[in-house]
């Protein structure tokens, strides 16, 4: 059987050209760690995701490096001329525009052509949106699940998420203030309405802001002041499974639903949510029992 292991020990080959994955801050230029600078100083090439952008960033810690652009739009054409250079010895770092390459940014193409040539991937830690709203929200950080940004229509996002739906994990997405409404409307009728949300904006920037509550709280607040910048959104996807030992597994459905309308004075279609949630089962047959049909 052919051995498809594939071994890398990162600084035991110093004679071989890198890729170094080098996180840029999300919005605190002080976030640039010390080895990140030294290493953009010291490669020969910079693939940045936006050479302009880019450029800010190096001129503010006086980096003479010369850049090549490498995003969504180009990585086909560009990968192999980037691939050519690090045999020809050159090391060559990678950047997006904030936070890790790949995550939501381009950069996994080229991670993956440079192990398949059996070229080192060395990547350096640094800033990173998701889990530094994740630790800051008060919503459980493990296990969690970084998805990144959702379908824009209902339907679909339904579709994305439902491999997670019974995953007890706190959940990592990205968005726009122009569509974080709706898609807060959406996760809310998706999940529950009491479902926890963390809303963080503009992480690291003068604005930073964290929206701690219920869908229709942070939705209410966002009605009231409005919303800019980048998003970061925390869903506490907490599964409320019933106790072996609870009396209500005794109950019909319709009986725990007449029982969560008058114990936590819900409405009945909560109440139908709630229950389907509990027994793993869709509201609809929770609503046919309910409404006897």
């Amino acid at each position: 059987m052919e051995n498809k292991l594939k071994v890398q020990k990162s600084y035991k080959s110093e004679s071989k050209a890198k890729l170094y994955l080098v996180p840029t801050p999300i919005g605190n230029l002080e976030d640039m760690s010390f080895r990140a600078i030294k290493t953009l100083k010291n490669v020969d090439l910079i693939a940045s995701e936006d050479t302009r952008n880019t450029q800010k960033l190096l001129n503010h810690f006086e980096i003479k490096t010369k850049q090549i652009s490498l995003h969504e739009h180009n990585y086909k054409e560009k990968i192999p001329q980037i691939i050519e250079k690090l045999e020809k010895g050159l090391n060559i770092a990678q950047v997006s525009d904030a936070g890790m390459p790949s995550i939501s940014d381009p950069g996994h193409e080229l991670v993956l052509k440079c192990i398949e040539m059996g070229i080192d991937v060395i990547s350096l830690p640094g800033a990173t949106a998701g889990v530094t709203a994740l630790i800051a929200s008060g919503i459980s950080p493990q296990p969690f699940l970084f998805y990144g940004f959702l379908p824009r229509k209902k339907a679909d996002m339904k579709k994305a998420l439902k491999p997670y739906l019974n995953i007890e994990a706190s959940l990592i997405f990205y968005e726009s203030p122009y569509r974080i409404k709706k898609t807060i409307e959406n996760l809310t009728d998706i999940f529950s309405t009491e479902t926890k949300f963390c809303l963080a904006r503009e992480l690291t920037k003068l604005h930073e802001e964290y929206l701690r509550g219920t869908g229709s709280e942070i939705l209410k607040y966002i009605e009231e002041n409005g919303i800019k910048g980048e998003i970061c959104l925390i869903v506490e996807n907490k599964l409320n499974f019933i106790n072996e030992d609870d009396e209500s597994l005794n109950l019909t459905l319709k009986e725990q639903v007449e029982k969560l309308i008058v114990e936590e004075n819900i409405t009945s279609k909560e109440a139908i949510k709630k229950v389907a949630k509990n027994n793993n089962i869709k509201k609809q047959v929770v609503y046919q029992n309910y409404h006897e049909i």
